[in-house]
Parts: C-alpha cells; structure tokens; sequence
C-alpha cells in the first residue's frame, strides 16, 4: 500500500509517490518486498512511472521510502530508502525530478529502525536544508551529505511541520506528543502540557482517594490520583514507580506505598514510595540483550508480562514468561510453577528484524480465582488456555475448540462468584482475522460457550473484565471502543460515550 506521497509546490502536477509491502505477524515483521517501490506522476495522479535502479535507486526488493520534493528548487527531490540489502539504503537525491538519482548518505543513524520511521522533510527556503526523523531528530544543511542530531524535548518522531513563510517556525510529532519551536529547533515548547500518554494497563490501589497505575509507551510508569484538591490533576501530584514503558504496574494491595513494575526483557522492580527506594527483583538476571537468538536464553519475557498478587494472599506474587513463577517474599526470590505453557514452536522465535526486545511463545495472560485459592489461569500469545487447580502443580490444556490456533490470549479474568468460572478475550488480527474472541466457561474450562453477540464482526477484542459485585455485569474492550454486557455475555451493548474510537486494552 500507499505509504508516503510529496506533490511538488511549484507543479502539483508533479507528484511523488511511495509504496511499502509489509508483513506483521505474532513472531515476526517483514519490511521489504516486490510492492516497495517509488513512483513519480507529471499528470496530477493520471499515469504513473516506477522508478527503478535505472534511475540510481537500490537494486533489489526495496522497503519503506519516504519522499519529498524541496519547494525551495524545482527539481530537487529527497527519498530515504530502505533496501533488502542493508548497505544499499539510505538518502537519496534528485536534481531532475526523479529521472536520475545519487545516494548521497549512508548513515546508519538517520536509518533507525527502516520500518518503523523512514520520514524526510525538506525545508521550504533552502533547497540543501532538509530533515530527518527517526528515533533522533537529524538536520542537513548539505543537501543530505552530512547530518547533525538536534535536541528535541522527546524521543522517536514520526511527523513534522515547517511554516513555508518562516523555517524556524516549526511543529514535531514524537512519542511525547507534540512541541512547536519558533527558534529553528533551539528551544522547544513543553511536553507536559497535553494528556498524549498511550497506556498499557491500569490498576487501583486501596487508599481513599484511590491512585490509578499505568506503564506509559516510551514514557515512564505513573501513579496518578483519582482527585485532586486543586483545580485540577497536575503533574506534581502524580510520580513514576519503576519499572518501564511496556509493562504491567501493580500496587500491593495491603500496602499501597508499594508497588511492582515491570518492562521487556523481563526488567521487574519493587518500590517503596515512602522510602523511594527501587530494587530490581528479576526473575532470572540474564533476560537477554536486543538483538540475541530467543532460543538461547533460558526465559523469553514477552514485551508486556503480567504481574498478579494472589487475591487471597497478599504476600504471593506471580509474574509469567513462558512459565508462571511465584513469589513469597515480594520477589526476593522465586519458584518456577508451571512447565512451558506454550507451542514452543522454535520456527517462529527468531526472525531476525523482530528478536529486538520482543519475545514470542509466551504466557500474556494470568489469573487466579478469587474466590477459590490456588485456581491459576494461564493464556499464551500463541493460542493456548491453561488451568490448574492446586496452585500450579498440574496444569491442563483446557483451550476453547473455537479459538484459532494461534490467537493470541489477551486477557483472562477468573470468575468473581464461580470458582471454576472464566472469561476469555483474544485476539487474531495479525494473521488477517479481525473477529472478536470472548468465551465463557463455568466448569474449569471442560465447556465453553463463544460470547460475542452484539459486537460487530471486524472489531476486535483486546479485554474483558467481570464487575466484582453485579453477577453478569460483563465490560469488554476491543479495537474501538468498550461494551457492556448485563447477562454475562449473552448480549453486548455499545458503552462508547464522549469516548474516543480508541483500542482499549483494560
């Protein structure tokens, strides 16, 4: 598909075009293919030509291309190019409208991560002034020979906007949100004055007021406070408690001040808001670096694991990879409790673009009965339901007939009144399924019952959660929104409100 285009300031007749064939599954991302290509149109969109190594671009399957035409110089275009053969990327430049082309930067820093940024901006008065944004923000004044970092309030960028009447008057887009410069990128507004986080998880604690808990994508973790005595929540009144970006933040339910957090590869703290103190209380100390073969470590920690106190025992703690483990001792130590609770299918552990930070065959799902102790409730991200009924010393296979083989578990939530009661909610969109998956069991799992009457057929689903003291009174959360159920998932009814169409993942 379509994934950038550039229409030529002087000429918008004139357009550049690029395309990216890519792949995204559960174990895997594939960025280059015989879709990747850059295309240029003289009639306004009516006809186009490819342009090919011929005209100087790689050779070879090609990525993902980011294209602009400079207003400052007809003519003059710049494409960041992805190519199948790592060497043979990089920034390209034009001086005759895409008819011929010259690589005129290989540097690797402007190309982090090709699949993921690939964004070029060329500034509107100088025709040698041009940017790049990737996980740094980068600036040539040589039309794209040499490049030079420039602070920015945040990392990872994505978008950027230069006032045609005044360069120094610029907006950025990043994982921070949005800051606007009007110095040419010297100074930059603040960061902390819009509510831009994208959330992972929530929790509670006990207090009253209650704190809500969430991990940040690329930010820090939060305890925020439910209400404030001010105006409003600012940010003084909320403070980070540990762990990162990706994982699960859980306070300790006899003990509020602290909590346990965790983050990829397996990173998980303790901390203690009266003393600040944060000790790392790993699993198992070698979670992996990027970049190294799943296979040969000992743990595959997925990108978000869960972290569970026992409803029953506030001293017991269990956080999962591709085992479940338990703590007594708030994570001075551990026991593992489960055999591997996936396929374990090493074919699909080690694409080389996606072993990173992320792990695949992993338990993404945990629960345990509130109202029967020792009931645990294990989902995998490859498509596998487990139970045990005695605190983890026998597990079984207990995966709903329906459910694809390889959905991935998203959440489990034990029944508050049925000791053998579950809810399920998975999900399948990574390999072209956009149906939602929810089902019910009342018997451990031996039956289930699919439960998704009343929600439309492509959206899909990320959560449930059962109210703790309404029987049947169902929530489930899917790709746009939330739903309500009040017959325990007989019927499903929008709950959308003044709320966004947004993935709501708890």
């Amino acid at each position: 598909g379509a994934v950038d285009v550039s229409l030529d300031p002087n000429n918008p007749r004139v357009i550049f075009a690029a395309t990216w064939e890519v792949l995204r599954t559960p174990w895997m991302v594939s960025s280059v293919g015989p879709g990747g290509a850059l295309y240029r149109s003289t009639d306004g969109g009516d006809s186009w030509t490819e342009l090919t190594s011929a005209n100087g671009l790689p050779k070879g399957l090609l990525g993902r291309i980011g294209v602009v035409v400079s207003p400052a110089r007809s003519g003059r275009v710049y494409a960041i190019v992805e190519a199948a053969a790592l060497d043979d990327g990089g920034i390209f430049r034009s001086d005759d409208n895409g008819d011929s082309w010259q690589r005129v930067s290989t540097d690797r820093g402007v190309r982090e991560r090709d699949y993921y940024y690939q964004h070029i901006f060329a500034d509107p008065q100088d025709a040698d002034t041009m940017w790049v944004l990737a996980g740094g923000c980068f600036k040539s004044i040589d039309g794209g020979k040499t490049f030079a970092g420039v602070p920015t309030p945040h990392a990872d960028h994505h978008d950027l906007w230069i006032d045609p009447k005044d360069p120094n008057r610029m907006i950025i887009g990043d994982d921070g949100g949005g800051q606007v410069t009007l110095n040419g990128a010297i100074t930059w507004s603040s960061l902390l004055n819009q509510p831009t986080a994208e959330m992972y998880h929530v929790a509670v604690d006990t207090r009253v007021p209650y704190r809500v808990y969430g991990a940040q994508q690329d930010n820090s973790t939060l305890a925020v406070p439910s209400r404030s005595r001010e105006s409003a929540i600012g940010i003084g009144e909320c403070y980070p408690v540990g762990g990162g970006e990706s994982g699960y933040v859980v306070p300790h339910p006899a003990n509020p001040d602290v909590t346990v957090a965790a983050s990829y590869l397996g990173a998980l703290t303790r901390y203690d808001h009266r003393t600040g103190q944060s000790r790392n209380i790993e699993v198992w100390p070698e979670a992996g670096s990027w970049g190294v073969q799943v296979d040969t470590v000992k743990y595959r920690w997925p990108w978000t694991f869960p972290i569970l106190f026992s409803p029953h025992d506030s001293n017991v703690l269990y956080v999962c990879a591709q085992h479940v483990f338990r703590s007594t001792d708030e994570g001075g130590s551990w026991a593992e409790i489960s055999p591997d609770l996936t396929r374990n299918d090493t074919s699909k552990m080690n694409d080389a673009r996606w072993t990173e930070r992320e792990r695949y065959a992993t338990v993404f799902a945990l629960a345990e009965s509130p109202v029967a102790k020792g009931v645990l409730w294990a989902g995998s991200d490859d498509g596998l339901v487990h139970v045990s009924r005695d605190g983890g010393k026998k597990w079984t296979q207990v995966t709903p007939p329906r459910l694809p083989k390889l959905a991935m578990i998203s959440i489990i939530e034990a029944s508050p009144f049925a000791p053998g009661g579950a809810y399920v909610a998975a999900h399948n969109y990574r390999l072209d399924d956009r149906r939602p998956y929810l089902f019910r069991t009342r018997d451990y799992g031996k039956t289930w019952t699919a439960i998704t009457r009343g929600i439309p057929a492509d959206d899909f689903t990320r959560t449930v959660r059962a109210d703790p003291v309404a029987r049947g009174l169902l929530f489930a959360g899917t790709e746009t929104g939330i739903y309500a159920s009040f017959d325990d998932g007989a019927q499903w009814h929008r709950l959308q409100g003044n709320l966004p169409v947004v993935p709501v993942h708890d």
